[in-house]
Parts: structure tokens; C-alpha cells; sequence
């Protein structure tokens, strides 16, 4: 008898279990989000228009353009490195946590709530960054076009464009995923035409930055391809959700990759002069007037989807640690049509635009916050690099390759983070070591305190979108109580092997 015909002989015979076994995320609604959607979102979170106007003004304004292109390159390997290590989580694991649920089943639940407080660090940070800026993106095309906007009319704006991205939000996964992906895409495609006909730019004075110049290119290369992870935190949404959020994840940082090393070359090539023209002068530097609206509006949709995609992952995985009971049940309601978590939509879209308008406040973004926001990234992914590593050898399936990328892409992270620190202290500037030191501690804390009150929650940490009853055939599977209290598929009867 074959294997198939046994299960369907046994699926007559079996009982059903007296509770039918649910998913723990299914309130979120399973197999919704397509392949397409869920790129739009992975891609958008790098806001990869923004970033091929930014890298090429680094290069130029640090006098580094062959270092600067060998960087960027160097970068998108080590990012492709670790997304081979997520790669091994996504391909056995469907989790609205992401990187925080992956660091819990490889390096346990107090490495998991240090890594859960580094991503929220960043995406919060992230996503208020790019909100900000694609508000003063805003402004300035407004200016072109004649309009001047001064005084509260700057802050009614940003409130204006927070309600916005929270409306797209909570309105479904799908139609934000899909808004993201069009405007992303013709803001990519104006400026790779851009660059593809411009010539040489004007030529740009030099800075004198504090930071030296292949450390300068190569935090804002890491910080440019990151965000493809946000696929991760999506996958219990996502059709097939273990082949697509690999695929998606894998794919995500290559093609982006490939954009930023066109754009270096770019700038080394002198190619990348109408954009860098229209940038940093405007119509002074010789560009059409025409082409400056195209580049801010470009800019404008590119930085704001990076926004809306940020807060959308973000609220996911505080979604994540709330049915996990790690933070307030209040923040793990879904509303009932729309499939959307929208009371952790409404606090992180709420706690973005407070960090937005402190910006406008200050009138620009200190440069302390994008130190702490791109150490809080390189600490996650170093991270979840070992995690994989312990994973794999935990169960036995470890490789020669999985170790190199997983020891490789975390030692030269954690190399960049060290050359940082030296590099900011001799300016008296201890950005990066505080938020390490920071990070580490909430974690600790965060982890002894749940020990103490909720230590069931402990436990729970590291939930996934589980097999539900109606996803197996009666008979194929073994359904008991795991330990969140729930009735979950654990084994498959083997003839001549008993349940295990």
C-alpha cells in the first residue's frame, strides 16, 4: 500500500481532537499577500530610489569614488550573507516576529527580546527618518511649484501625511503592499533614466566629516539594502508563505544591490550629474525645473514608502510579542474585516510621528539619531547571524556554508561596529556603545522582569503560524496541548515507529 493511500485509509478511522488545533497568528488572515505584494513591501523598506541619489552624494561629498564603489559592493555581499542566514528560518518557519521570533529558536528568549528592542529601535527610527524626509521633500516641491509653507503650516503637513500612511495602513497588507510597489517603481525608473542620459556633475566641494570616509559609505550602503528582512514579518500573511518569504528575502538585497552598484558607478563614471545636480542645487545647478519637481517627487514617494512599509513590519512584530503575552494583549487586536493589526498600527504610526515632529522641532535630524538607529540594525543582524548558526547546529543540519556566512557576515559587523565606535570617540561622540550598552540592557531587564511576573510568556516566545486542523488530512498528524496552553500538531504516526 502506498504512503498516500495509507493516510487516506487512516483518515477514516481517526478521531478528531476535542479542540480543533488554530493557528496563534491566524487572526491576521492566512495566505493573503501575494509574491508580488510581499516584494513591494520587502523592497520599498530600503527605499531604494532614495538611496541611489543619497550614495552617489556620499561618494562625491567624501571624495571617495573607486573606495566608495568597492564599499557598496562589499556591503551588498555581507547583506546577502545574512540573508542566506534568515534564509534558514524562513524556509522552516512562518512568523509575524521575524527576526525577533528567528533569534529565540536559535539563541533562546533573552537574545530574542535583545534583538526584538534593536529592531524596534530601528524600524521606529527608520520609518520617523523617512517620514521626516519625504516631508521636507514635500515642502521643498511645494516651493518649486510656488507655494510656500512656513511656521504650523510645516507641522500640519507631517500631521497630514502621518494620517495618510495610517489610513493606507490599516486599510489592508495588500492594497499598502501594492501602493508602495507603483510608486517605487516609477521613482526607480525616472532616476535610472536619469543616470543613464546625464552627464558630469557640478563639481562638489568636499566635507571634512568627522567620520572617516569608507566607514561613512559603508553605513550608508548596510542601512540602504537593509529593510529587505521586512518580507520576515509577513510570512504567516503570504501564499506559500515558506518558499515566497525565501525567495523574497534572497532576491530582495541582490536586486537592490545591483541598483546601488549602478549608482556608484554611476558616480564614478560621471553619470550620475543631473541627479546629483537637481539634489544638492536645484535649478542653481543647471537642471530644468522640470527635472527637479520629477526628482523630489521621486524622492517624495520613495522615502514615504519606506516609511509606511517601516511601521507596517514594525507593527507586525509588536503584533507578534503581544499574542506571546511579551507586551500588552491590547496590542494584538485585528480588526475583523480588514485582517489589519490597527491599535499596534495606531501606536507606532503615533510614536513615528511624535519622533518626526520633535525633527522639525530641531530642525533637522541630529546626527547622533542615525548613528543609533544603523547600530540598532547591524547588532540585529549579528544577532540573528549567530542565532542561525546555533539553530542549524541545534537540529543537526548545519553547513560548511551556513557557518561562513553566519560567523562571516556577523565578524564584519561587528568589525564596523568596533572601527565606529573608535572612529566616533576620538570626537568625543558615544553614540554607538551607548545604544549597544542600551539595547543589551533592556533585554536583560526586559528578560527578568517576564521571569519574574509573566513566566509563562517565556515559554511562548518564539510563536509561529502553525498547521491548523484543516490544513491535515485526519489521521496524517498527532495534535496535543504545547506549552501555550494550546492544541497544536506535534508528530506524525509511523508504522513499526509508534506517535512521535
Amino acid at each position: 500500500m502506498t504512503a498516500l493511500a495509507d493516510a487516506v485509509a487512516r483518515s477514516f478511522a481517526a478521531d478528531e481532537p476535542e479542540r480543533p488545533a488554530v493557528s496563534p497568528l491566524r487572526a491576521l488572515g492566512r495566505r493573503q499577500l501575494s509574491g508580488i505584494a510581499l516584494l513591494g513591501q520587502s523592497v520599498a523598506t530600503t527605499a531604494p530610489a532614495a538611496s541611489m541619489v543619497l550614495l552617489p552624494v556620499t561618494m562625491l561629498t567624501h571624495n571617495a569614488l573607486l573606495p566608495g564603489l568597492v564599499t557598496i559592493v562589499v556591503a551588498t555581499v555581507v547583506v546577502t550573507l545574512i540573508a542566506h542566514c534568515l534564509a534558514q528560518f524562513t524556509r522552516r518557519l512562518s512568523a509575524a516576529g521575524g527576526l525577533y521570533t528567528f533569534v529565540s529558536h536559535g539563541a533562546g528568549p533573552r537574545a530574542a527580546l535583545t534583538c526584538g528592542v534593536g529592531m524596534l529601535v530601528k524600524y521606529l527610527g527608520s520609518a520617523a527618518l523617512t517620514m521626516y524626509h519625504g516631508s521636507q521633500t514635500v515642502l521643498a516641491l511645494a516651493a518649486q511649484l510656488g507655494i510656500t509653507v512656513r511656521g504650523w503650516g510645516i507641522g500640519a503637513v507631517y500631521l497630514g501625511i502621518a494620517v495618510l500612511i495610517g489610513a493606507v495602513l490599516v486599510r489592508g497588507v495588500r492594497f499598502a503592499a501594492i501602493a508602495i510597489l507603483a510608486v517605487e517603481a516609477c521613482s526607480l525608473s525616472f532616476i535610472i533614466g536619469l543616470m543613464l542620459v546625464s552627464g558630469p556633475a557640478v563639481p562638489v566641494i568636499p566635507d571634512a566629516p568627522n567620520v572617516p570616509a569608507v566607514l561613512a559609505i559603508a553605513l550608508s550602503a548596510l542601512f540602504a539594502l537593509a529593510g529587505f528582512e521586512s518580507a520576515t514579518f509577513f510570512a504567516p500573511e503570504t501564499r506559500r508563505p515558506l518558499v515566497t518569504v525565501t525567495r523574497t528575502v534572497l532576491w530582495t538585497p541582490i536586486l537592490c544591490g545591483a541598483l546601488f552598484i549602478f549608482a556608484s558607478w554611476a558616480a564614478w563614471s560621471g553619470h550620475a550629474g543631473a541627479v546629483v545636480n537637481a539634489y544638492l542645487h536645484g535649478t542653481a545647478g543647471g537642471s530644468s525645473l522640470l527635472v527637479v519637481i520629477l526628482l523630489d517627487a521621486g524622492l517624495t514617494c520613495s522615502w514615504l514608502g519606506s516609511s509606511m512599509a517601516s511601521s507596517n513590519a514594525a507593527s507586525r512584530l509588536v503584533y507578534s510579542m503581544s499574542v506571546e503575552g511579551v507586551l500588552p494583549r491590547v496590542f494584538g487586536r485585528v480588526g475583523a474585516r480588514l485582517r489589519t493589526p490597527h491599535v499596534a498600527l495606531l501606536a507606532i504610526i503615533g510614536t513615528v510621528t511624535v519622533v518626526g515632529l520633535l525633527f522639525v522641532a530641531l530642525d533637522g535630524v541630529p546626527p547622533s539619531v542615525k548613528t543609533v538607529v544603523r547600530t540598532a540594525l547591524a547588532l540585529s543582524y549579528i544577532l540573528v547571524a549567530v542565532a542561525a548558526v546555533l539553530f542549524l547546529g541545534r537540529i543537526d543540519e548545519l553547513s560548511r556554508l551556513d557557518r561562513c556566512a553566519g560567523w562571516g557576515a556577523s565578524s564584519v559587523l561587528a568589525v564596523v561596529l568596533v572601527y565606529l565606535t573608535f572612529s566616533d570617540a576620538r570626537h568625543g561622540v558615544v553614540a554607538a556603545p551607548t545604544l549597544i550598552v542600551v539595547v543589551l540592557a533592556i533585554g536583560a531587564c526586559w528578560y527578568r522582569y517576564l521571569r519574574l511576573t509573566h513566566p509563562r510568556s517565556l515559554t511562548a516566545i518564539g510563536v509561529f503560524d502553525s498547521p491548523e486542523s484543516v490544513d491535515v488530512l485526519p489521521g496524517a498528524g498527532v495534535f496535543a496541548v504545547n506549552a501555550r496552553g494550546a492544541i497544536a500538531l506535534v508528530g506524525v504516526p509511523r508504522a513499526g515507529r509508534g506517535e512521535q
